[in-house]
C-alpha cells in the first residue's frame, strides 16, 4: 500500500492509505522523500476558502459561475512541492535511472509516477541537497512575479510578504539587479530578507513603507512592488508606495473581498498599474521564450548552481504520519514557522 494526505474536510487532515502506483511503458516509478507545505494556495483547500470549493471554474469561458463546484471534499494529494528518488522504470526505459533523485510536483503522496523524459529533465544533481527538490514550483512562484516586475538594474523594489515565497522573490529580485526592500510585519522574518539580499526593510506597525521608500528614493518611489502576502491592506499600500506610473505585481492569493483596497486614491491619481502574477502562465509579452517548464527549471538550475539557497527556509520537518500536527504548526501564523516538510523516507 502506498500513502496520501487527504483533506477530509475543512481542517480535517489526515494520511490514509492508497493504492500503489505502477509505472507504465515509457514511465517511472517514484518513492516521495520530502514534500512541502505551501503556506499559500495550499491552505486555501485545507481550510475551505479556495474558489474551486465554492464555485465552479469554466474552461472555455474562463469564468467562475455559481452552480456545481469544481471540487469537493475529500481532497487527496494536494499539493506541489514534492521531491523524490526512482525505484523502478516501466517498458522501454532504461533501468539505469533507478536511484536518481528527481523534483516534481506530484502532490502529499508516497509514491508517483511520471513520463521517463521528464524525470530525466527534472533530475537533481548528486551534489544538491534532497530537501531543496521541494522550491522548484513555490520558487517558480517567486521568479514569475519577478518576471512580471521587468526590473532592470538600478531600479527599486519593495516585496511586501517575506514568507517562503516572498524570500525566495526578495533573493531573485536581488540578482537581477535591482535595489531591494522588504515589507514584514514579522522582525524574524525581516532579519531573514536582508539575508536574502534586501538592502533595506520595513516593518509593519513601526514603519510607512510609502514615506520610507521615498525617503531612500529622494521622493520618487518604488519602481515596482510586489506583493507576496495575499492582503489587501498590503496590496492597497504596494499602490500607495510605488512612484508615478509604476508597477505593482499582484502575486498573492487574495480571498475574500477588498475593502482595503481603495482604487480612488494613489491608483487612481498616480496611474498605477497593477498586474496579476499567476503561476498558471508566464508573462505573454515574452511570447514563448517563458513558460511553465522553463520557471521551475530556471529555478532548480540557480539552486543548483548555488546562487539560490533554500536551505534556510526550512524551519521544520516531521514525518508523514504527523500531517495534521504539520498543518497546525503552518495555521499557527508563528514567524519562527517558515517551510514545513513532511518527510516520507520511512
Amino acid at each position: 500500500m502506498a500513502h496520501v494526505v487527504r483533506f477530509a474536510a475543512p481542517k480535517v487532515v489526515e494520511l490514509v492509505d492508497t493504492e500503489a502506483l505502477s509505472p507504465a511503458a515509457g514511465e517511472v516509478g517514484i518513492r516521495t522523500l520530502y514534500s512541502g507545505i505551501s503556506a499559500g494556495t495550499e491552505l486555501t483547500a485545507y481550510v475551505g476558502s479556495n474558489p474551486y470549493l465554492n464555485l465552479r471554474w469554466d474552461d472555455v469561458e474562463r469564468l467562475f459561475t455559481s452552480g456545481a463546484t469544481s471540487m469537493t471534499y475529500p481532497i487527496d494529494g494536494w499539493g506541489y512541492e514534492e521531491v523524490g528518488q526512482i525505484v523502478s522504470a516501466g517498458d522501454g526505459v532504461d533501468p539505469a535511472c533507478i536511484g536518481n533523485i528527481v523534483w516534481g510536483l506530484w502532490g502529499h503522496r508516497s509514491d508517483a509516477v511520471m513520463p521517463a523524459e521528464q524525470a530525466a529533465a527534472q533530475r537533481l544533481p548528486d551534489s544538491v541537497d534532497q530537501r531543496a527538490g521541494i522550491f522548484a514550483r513555490v520558487g517558480a512562484v517567486a521568479l514569475n512575479a519577478v518576471i512580471d516586475g521587468d526590473l532592470h538594474v538600478g531600479e527599486t523594489v519593495v516585496i511586501f510578504g517575506q514568507g517562503v515565497i516572498g524570500l525566495l522573490a526578495t533573493r531573485l529580485a536581488a540578482l537581477s539587479g535591482a535595489r531591494v526592500i522588504a515589507v514584514d510585519a514579522q522582525p524574524q522574518r525581516l532579519e531573514m530578507s536582508r539575508h536574502f539580499g534586501a538592502e533595506h526593510v520595513a516593518l509593519v506597525g513601526r514603519d510607512a513603507p510609502a514615506e520610507l521608500v521615498r525617503e531612500l528614493t529622494g521622493g520618487r518611489g518604488a519602481d515596482v512592488c510586489i506583493e507576496m502576502s495575499g492582503a489587501y491592506p498590503a496590496l492597497h499600500e504596494a499602490v500607495r508606495t510605488v512612484g508615478y506610473a509604476g508597477r505593482v505585481v499582484a502575486s498573492g492569493f487574495y480571498q475574500g473581498g477588498a475593502g482595503a483596497l481603495r482604487l480612488g486614491e494613489e491608483f487612481h491619481h498616480n496611474r498605477v498599474e497593477i498586474i496579476a502574477s499567476q503561476i498558471s502562465g508566464a508573462p505573454t509579452r515574452y511570447g514563448n521564450r517563458w513558460n511553465k517548464t522553463r520557471l521551475h527549471v530556471e529555478v532548480m538550475r540557480l539552486i543548483s548552481e548555488g546562487k539560490l539557497d533554500p536551505l534556510p527556509l526550512i524551519s521544520h520537518v516531521l514525518p508523514a504520519g504527523s500531517v495534521a500536527d504539520a498543518f497546525a504548526l503552518v495555521m499557527q501564523a508563528n514567524p519562527d514557522v517558515l517551510q514545513v516538510v513532511l518527510d516520507f523516507r520511512e
